[in-house]
């Protein structure tokens, strides 16, 4: 049901004192613009809109992070000039909502009594609930506009998407609209000749939508540069405006300020006018605005096709995927980083990894297995590349003699990755390295493998002091990669043979050493992103092993029993998702390739 609504300037001032929500009329209204002298006060009126004053200023400046994006508490002068930016902004809002009312009242100076009807109109959409099945509506998609084999100048084109910016003054409107966060193109609307007054009032409702409302624009394309768009060829000389959902006035952050780099803002220091500077728990409490900023949602779908590319690859090479358990009795891994629920009355925990029951698979002749899914660590870590829930990319295979069968298996793997990244996300690589500057990693054509006796020579004679039996430190590891990087031209290796010590219990020994594994880690730009080994497949070495350890049997007694009707020689590897994306891209914080992170300190949204 459509309603429309004919009222005067008197009963539109009333509507606005009223401050009329928007979800009180669920049927779309049309605004029809004869005798219409005051839209922009209805449109504000019906989004529950009060004007800025003020006090807003004031308002504002309390939500000012106190801490930067590492949590260390910024200084009073740090503050101060947030304080002062976000004073800025209020007041340039504050300016945007006079101007919009001085227009409209202009329009009320303004007859339309004596014009023909406009062609052109807005339209408050309400609440959308279903109510009309649209079969034949179809949106033009923006990335297309003005492209070879899209439509162009002449075409007709209705699209829908977010405001990005909104720019009405005197006799045009100029709106840039974004869909995808990367692709945006320009909207405009000039006062008509014929229809001044009309016009005039479709000028003010134009100005009167607030930045990042979700709009549907009709119109015909025209050429046009416009240099701050991606369509920039073209540009959509508006015939009608819809509006489907507005945004509330004052954003907890505005998109330009989170898509600035760490270089601009630091520049900017230095003037008296600096940019702000996002703290990591603003953004992350925000999260659904941050991922609209370019460069981050950008991240999100290079995360998506790297699951693609995994998935991708070890089909073509011959495996299968698995979905195993997330609660299990006993502990994935014999691990005390756990967390613990209750199962019926039973202790049950969430999965550390699927590792065992990888290689209850093998054990059921499922040759080659692979699996996409949660992975948990009740890891007190606060760093900048632990979190608490991930995504883990894990396989498993049978090998004939040796694990650098699976080494090989991983690095075309990797490889098909990387090349996959580079050629299907060119776009969003582009958008990432604009805001976090990086270059492709270099991987070598085949598997690098060091040994773990080799990297400790290579650490000393840096010197480095390193314990031949001890686990590499988070600094050794990154020198590591750079010795690496600069001895031997790459930023992805292999590095094997890590101390049995330091490795699972279900880790099969070195066969010359058994102080040494048969177990690998590989490195991307200095740190590690996915771990395996060739297993133990002989039961009673596995019972061995794990009272060496002083694991309980009881819980992992299935497992075990897995082993005892013939299990093959295997190996495998889990890589963490998150951690693989944030290191390809070189981003500084691994909660940036997290869509909704989990850590010690954060277990919401």
């Amino acid at each position: 049901m459509l309603t429309c609504l004919a009222v005067t300037g008197r009963a539109l001032r009333a509507a606005r004192l009223a401050r009329v929500p928007q979800c009180a009329l669920s049927s779309p209204v049309v605004l029809h613009y004869r005798g219409l002298s005051s839209l922009p006060a209805v449109i504000s009126a019906r989004r529950g809109i009060v004007q800025a004053s003020g006090d807003d200023a004031a308002a504002v400046a309390e939500d000012i992070p106190t801490v930067d994006a590492d949590g260390n508490p910024l200084s009073k002068s740090a503050i101060k000039k947030l304080k002062k930016a976000a004073q800025v902004a209020a007041k340039k809002a504050q300016k945007k909502v006079a101007a919009a009312e001085a227009t409209a009242a202009e329009a009320e100076t303004e007859s339309a009594e004596d014009e023909p009807p406009a062609t052109y109109g807005f339209t408050d959409a309400g609440v959308i609930m279903s109510t009309i099945d649209k079969m034949d509506l179809r949106f033009t998609d923006v990335k297309e506009i003005g492209v070879a084999g899209g439509p162009g100048p002449g075409d007709k084109v209705l699209v829908r998407a977010r405001l990005a910016k909104n720019r009405a003054q005197g006799n045009t409107c100029f709106l840039v609209l974004r869909t995808g966060a990367l692709h945006t193109v320009q909207a405009v609307f000039f006062k008509d000749k014929a229809t001044p007054a009309q016009s005039k009032q479709m000028i003010a409702s134009l100005g009167g939508l607030t930045t990042e409302s979700v709009v549907e624009v009709e119109g015909t394309l025209a050429e046009a540069t416009v240099l701050g768009c991606s369509q920039s060829t073209v540009e959509i000389a508006i015939s009608h405006v819809t509006l489907i959902s507005a945004a509330e006035p004052k954003l907890p952050f505005e998109i330009e300020d989170a898509a600035r780099s760490e270089a601009e803002v630091d520049a900017s220091e230095k003037t008296d006018r600096p940019f702000p500077r996002l703290g990591q728990d603003l953004r992350l409490n925000n999260r659904w605005i941050d991922l609209r900023v370019p460069a981050n949602n950008a991240v999100m779908t290079i995360q998506s096709a790297t699951c693609q590319l995994f998935r991708e690859s070890l089909l073509t090479q011959g495996f299968i995927e698995l979905h195993t358990p997330k609660l299990v009795a006993g502990e994935s891994e014999g691990g005390a980083g756990v967390f613990r629920t209750d199962y019926f009355g039973q202790t049950a925990c969430l999965a550390q990894s699927p590792q065992l029951y990888k290689q209850m698979a093998i054990a059921a002749d499922m040759e080659r297995v692979f699996e996409i899914g949660p992975v948990f660590r009740a890891e007190n870590s606060n760093t900048r590349r632990h979190l608490c829930e991930f995504t883990g990319l894990d396989m498993e295979m049978t090998l004939g003699h040796h694990y650098l069968e699976v080494i090989r298996v991983l690095h075309r793997m990797f490889v098909t990755i990387f090349e996959g990244l580079e050629t299907r996300c060119a776009p969003q690589l582009a958008s990432v390295r604009a805001q976090y500057p990086s270059a492709a990693p270099r991987c070598m054509p085949e598997p690098c493998v060091l040994h773990w006796e080799d990297a400790m020579e290579m650490l000393r004679r840096d010197g480095q002091e390193v314990s031949p039996f001890d686990d590499l430190s988070t600094p050794q590891e990154r020198r590591l990669g750079e010795l690496v990087a600069e001895q031997l031209g790459t930023d992805f290796y292999f590095l094997d043979r890590f101390p049995s010590e330091v490795r699972p219990f279900y880790t099969m020994p070195c066969p010359d050493d058994k102080r040494y594994s048969n177990s690998y880690d590989i490195f991307l730009r200095g740190e590690e992103i996915c771990s395996g080994a060739q297993r133990i497949h002989c039961p009673r070495m596995l019972t061995d092993a794990i009272e060496a350890r002083g694991v309980p049997l009881e819980p992992l007694q299935a497992y075990i029993d897995s082993m005892r009707y013939g299990m093959p020689p295997h190996g495998g590897a889990g890589i963490g998702l998150e951690r693989l994306v944030f290191l390809y891209l070189n981003l500084d914080n691994v909660r940036k390739a997290s869509m909704f992170p989990r850590d010690p300190n954060r277990c919401s949204p």
